[in-house]
């Protein structure tokens, strides 16, 4: 959602304002900060780089933003630890940057625009532009399910979903570009519920079957998931539509359903496994990826055992955790029995180590199988390579031209690391 975010700041400012973004920026008039909130740490180290790029360009004047979920959550009070910017705003109003840098170049001074903007950013933003053959279109924003550690319902605001087609003509701009994978962004993307110009609602499911139908659009995946708003229909739609990839991101949390329930997450882990067992009778080489907490408050060494009994259980193709990390404004905040700094990093590194040789035991089993490869671009690391990814989101680097970006490739699988695969084309 950030990285969608930041291109679209990039459209609203280049299509007829004639910005343009640099690589450099000892060249840039204006510096963009799109922040993250859902842990101290980028809060933190958004102070960090603010005050290191200050300092390197030595007096030279440059505007400075601080847009996204930091600017929403900490507002005008950034002016006072970084007195140099000159501009904070929210997500859901970085579609009137150009309005705040023309204020900015009348003489205003420290601008925060963290109010919601009485028009949707959807309705004026430029049309999206493409940068490679692969894209992300947001269907879906805010979260209604309030868990206790999160801070999405602040930042981002409560759920609403845009219409079905808007969401149609955004996709099909980006077919005509070349794009061929489509991933639909939501913070509860299963959570949406659209209306098409029929005044009909559509649901995940029915979306994801409408986007199929438009020219050009290979594959489809979607994320973020919450396990509460899961449906058959989603799981259904995995097994009838061709072009949606067999990889969910369903994020748990925790092993543990007194963790859960202390979480506010509103669904158990025997649920939780229900839906995983219905999506690999629908689709077996279904590839599932979660998120984990570790060290929430009141969380016993049996709890965490848990949560590694259901990593084993479950087998993950990749896993995202952390430490608890307490926000200004939830209720996790404030709960008794926080675990000690010293007890969560150990729980951190035990899982994931656990986690890394499950992901590098699944890479290994490729080994040997023959994969269709949407090649993305040239590889970062070797000359002479290419990259994508396979249909289950795992990355490959084969040997082969940057002619071949865009296209669909079969691929023999050669090796399995831990965060990657290598492999040969075999058409």
């Amino acid at each position: 959602m950030n990285a969608y975010d930041a291109s679209r700041m990039a459209d609203v400012l280049e299509v007829g304002r004639n910005w343009q973004v640099v690589a450099d920026p000892e060249q840039a008039d204006l510096i963009i900060f799109n922040t993250c909130h859902i842990r101290e740490k980028a809060g933190e180290k958004l102070f960090s780089e603010l005050g290191r790029l200050h300092k390197g360009l030595r007096g030279r004047p440059v505007r400075f933003a601080v847009g996204g979920c930091v600017g929403q959550a900490e507002g005008a009070a950034i002016f006072r630890r970084a007195p140099f910017v000159d501009l904070v705003f929210g997500p859901q109003n970085y579609h009137r940057l150009p309005l705040f840098l023309e204020r900015l170049s009348r003489g205003e001074q420290r601008i925060c625009a963290t109010d919601p903007a009485t028009e949707s950013k959807f309705d004026v933003l430029p049309m999206v532009r493409s940068h490679g053959v692969v894209a992300s279109v947001t269907i879906q924003e805010g979260c209604d399910r309030f868990c206790a550690y999160c801070v999405v319902p602040t930042t981002r605001g409560r759920e609403w979903s845009r219409g079905v087609e808007e969401v149609l003509a955004e996709v099909t701009d980006l077919a005509s570009q070349g794009v061929v994978e489509i991933t639909l962004l939501g913070q509860n993307v299963n959570a949406y519920q659209g209306a098409d110009r029929h005044g009909r609602t559509h649901d995940l499911a029915a979306l994801i079957r409408r986007v199929a139908q438009v020219e050009g659009v290979k594959r489809l995946r979607f994320v973020t998931s919450h396990p509460a708003d899961m449906t058959d229909a989603l799981v259904e739609v995995f097994a009838q539509v061709p072009q949606l990839c067999p990889y969910l991101h369903l994020p748990i949390q925790s092993g543990s359903d007194r963790v859960l329930t202390r979480m506010g997450r509103g669904h158990t882990v025997a649920e939780y496994l229900a839906w995983v067992g219905k999506l690999r009778r629908a689709v077996p080489d279904m590839a599932l990826a979660s998120d984990f907490i570790v060290g929430f408050p009141g969380e016993s060494d049996a709890d965490f055992q848990q949560t590694l009994d259901l990593v084993e259980q479950v087998g993950f193709a990749h896993a995202y955790s952390f430490k608890f990390s307490p926000r200004p404004g939830t209720s996790a905040a404030t709960l008794p029995q926080h675990i000690p700094e010293e007890v969560s990093a150990k729980r951190l590194e035990f899982l994931q180590a656990r986690l890394d040789a499950e992901q590098l035991a699944g890479n290994q089993r490729q080994v040997g199988r023959v994969v269709q490869l949407l090649v993305e671009g040239v590889s970062k690391r070797r000359e002479g390579e290419v990259t994508g990814r396979t249909a289950d989101f795992r990355r490959v680097n084969i040997p082969g031209p940057a002619a071949w970006i865009g296209r669909m490739l079969q691929v023999e699988i050669t090796e399995g690391m831990p965060h990657s695969l290598k492999g040969r084309p075999i058409t």
